[in-house]
């Protein structure tokens, strides 16, 4: 099996004043390349306590955490970082763009952490920008952009150091139906491409969409279902 992420034993616990609150309880968890899986459950199910842990943006109180074969539980912070810029990108429900930047540089960004050439930067993201549909809006400012074109350029940023997971919080939370169809579409074309998606929504058209569901109830796995 090619394991893209491989955890066992996830468990994440918060102290709360003299308590300590046990969010994920002991989660065990193998996620193949280039699988679409949809991440489920009702708000305080700990759904976003664990992306925070896939995505490397928080560390377990206890348990193994492999990415792409290499043991992410004990990194540095610095470490962790690198592996952030390089093996996945991020998609929010509130696109997290820089409002003062253009479409080309918000999405090149993640290449300056890189290392990349300033050439290099603007060819790759020119590239990015058409594959999501926005080919001629690259030298547009956010408050430029519908909410659907937002996303997209968001997405674009996410695909531009070709990492090994895109992660996607709630995409379509800001959106309109139609709009939701539109970004969906665009994960579905991305998926094809042979990334490993996993999306974290609460809606169930939204995960339709995708290959596996896992659903996540008191910080534990309830179900885990192949759909297609």
């Amino acid at each position: 099996m090619d394991h893209v992420i491989k955890i066992r034993g996830i468990r994440r616990d918060f102290p709360l004043g003299q308590e300590v609150v046990k969010v994920l309880k002991g989660i065990d968890l193998d996620i193949e390349k280039g699988e679409y899986v949809a991440l489920m459950g009702p708000s305080g199910s700990g759904k976003s306590t664990l992306m925070n842990i896939l995505g490397c943006l928080d560390t377990a109180t206890a348990g193994s955490y492999e990415l792409n074969g290499r043991d992410v539980s004990n990194m540095s912070d610095d470490e962790l970082a690198e592996v952030r810029n390089t093996e996945i990108g991020f998609v929010f429900q509130t696109f997290n763009l820089l409002p003062r930047t253009t479409a080309l540089e918000n999405v090149a960004l993640p290449m300056i952490y890189a290392g990349a050439s300033k050439a290099q930067r603007k060819e790759r993201a020119e590239e990015v920008l058409a594959d999501v549909g926005l080919a001629d809006r690259m030298d547009h400012r956010p408050n430029q952009l519908s909410g659907g074109q937002r996303q997209r350029v968001a997405v674009g940023r996410a695909l531009v150091n070709k990492p090994s997971i895109i992660l996607a919080d709630e995409p379509t939370g800001n959106l309109d139906s139609k709009t939701s169809e539109e970004i969906m579409a665009l994960f579905n074309e991305i998926h094809k491409n042979g990334n490993t998606v996993i999306v974290v929504t609460h809606e169930e058209d939204i995960a339709a969409h995708t290959h596996r569901i896992i659903r996540l109830i008191d910080g534990m796995v309830s179900s885990d279902k192949r759909i297609k």
